[in-house]
């Protein structure tokens, strides 16, 4: 195993990460605005301290910096993001989620794996670096405080930059067996739904109306259903583009842990008798529909009135391959065919398109080789099923990108709870360092 690779934390590494955690920069409440500020001002003042230069941007949703590297050197760009979930429930945490907390083997806080503390391996290990003798790259530091609720400032900086780029290394996601690393080429995308239902100028009586009049509730209901799966897919009009994956593909899933595992380990049900067995194609390969959430009456009331209103959130998971929005005014029609007569739907939509990354390239290589030095097994080559925002401008720019996570499913991402496993910290910034040191072969300088 690799030398850094050692547990206890070193001096002063568990209260530096703590300050971090520390920030309750919750992106999804604007209450918390001034603590995403702060987690933002957090990341700049460490890339000054490591001798960059760096600029608040986007009122704090937006971190650039740079640490110059030798003359001639390439130029790597850091990716990560500080901004986290919203804690609630509180009252299913069994520690304060912005207190840091270790327990065990296990280091508890809210961001500590999503994906703050991925963020500051990131950042330690180019601390590292610099201390050693000298960033072996320059490091262009280029991170948000909105992914969390699919804000797009990062997308427009990659769109709009023109600055040098030779690489890009992101830690940010899972991997699904302990210290088995997955380096990422394709990501699927997401189409947001928001769902209005009209059904009358005010709620009703039952007992007058009941049985005579649409109630909004059950009009929504009825439109949903038409884009529920059967059999495990999606109706075909929101299948297009779908691409099966191919033969390497499929060999790299056989080293993931069975999909019955995959969903025993969550407690989850699975959706029917094929879920376990086909649980990589349904992830990875084809898209996905969940609702989030539905509005309407007056819920944990006993009440006997016939409902005139009722929204709902849709998020549709696109494949790659799609063309979301094409998927999002294919699954807009088929909630307008399905929605009785007489009720009115106003639909909004917000598209994060998917991203699909070259697997062939120099980066990944030397990535790879990195990864494997630090912990002794050969990264697998994947895609995922979430939705990362920066990683289709990556690929529209054409940027050769590791993208990778080190947390486990068994971290409560996005849950009460989360965590990350202690032995990671050394093991991701070891493995970071060995990255950006590899990637320092790589011929400078790339251009937007």
């Amino acid at each position: 195993m690799y030398p850094h690779a050692v547990t206890p934390l070193p001096d002063g590494w568990l209260d530096e990460l703590a300050s971090f955690l520390a920030i309750p920069s919750v992106s999804a409440d604007p209450a918390y605005a001034d603590d995403v500020t702060r987690a933002a001002e957090w990341v700049a003042g460490y890339v000054r301290r490591l001798g960059g230069e760096v600029e608040l941007r986007e009122d704090g949703r937006l971190v650039v910096g740079e640490i110059p590297g030798p003359p001639g050197a390439p130029t790597v760009l850091v990716y990560g993001h500080y901004d986290v979930q919203p804690p609630d429930p509180l009252e299913l945490w069994e520690s304060d989620p912005f207190a840091a907390e270790a327990r065990g083997e296990w280091l508890y806080a809210r961001g500590v794996a999503d994906d703050k503390g991925q963020l500051w391996m990131q950042l330690k290990a180019i601390e590292s670096l610099v201390e050693d003798g000298g960033a072996p790259v320059t490091f262009r530091v280029v991170c948000d405080g909105e992914e969390e609720t699919g804000g797009n400032a990062i997308s427009r900086f990659l769109d709009a930059d023109d600055g040098p780029a030779d690489a890009c290394v992101c830690l940010d996601g899972w991997m699904k067996r302990r210290n088995t690393p997955e380096l990422v080429v394709a990501t699927r995308g997401l189409v947001a739904l928001d769902l209005d239902v009209k059904t009358g100028d005010r709620d009703l009586h039952s007992g007058h109306y009941g049985g005579t009049a649409l109630n909004a509730i059950h009009a929504l209901a009825t439109a949903l259903t038409a884009l529920f799966p059967e059999s495990g897919r999606l109706p075909e009009p929101l299948r297009a583009g779908v691409t099966p994956p191919d033969e390497d593909e499929l060999a790299g899933w056989a080293e993931l842990p069975p999909g019955a595992e995959e969903l025993a380990r969550v407690g989850a049900v699975p959706l029917d008798e094929r879920a376990a067995q086909e649980f990589y194609e349904r992830a990875f390969v084809e898209p996905s529909l969940d609702v989030t959430g539905i509005l309407g009456g007056k819920p944990g009331l006993r009440n006997t009135t016939l409902v005139s209103r009722a929204s709902a959130g849709v998020t549709i998971r696109v494949a790659p391959g799609q063309d979301a929005h094409e998927l999002a005014a294919a699954a807009e029609r088929l909630l307008r065919d399905a929605l009785p007569a007489g009720a009115a739907m106003d639909v909004a939509v917000e598209v994060t398109p998917p991203a699909v990354l070259p697997r062939d390239t120099e980066a990944l290589r030397l990535a790879r080789d990195a990864f494997e030095r630090v912990f002794g097994r050969r990264p697998l080559v994947v895609r995922a099923g979430g939705t990362l925002p920066i990683l289709a401008a990556l690929a529209r720019r054409g940027i050769p990108t590791v993208m990778t996570g080190l947390a486990l499913p068994d971290s409560h991402t996005h849950s009460p709870n989360e965590r990350m496993l202690l032995e990671t910290f050394p093991l991701g910034v070891a493995a970071a360092r060995e990255t950006y040191l590899a990637l320092a072969s790589l011929p400078a300088a790339r251009g937007g």
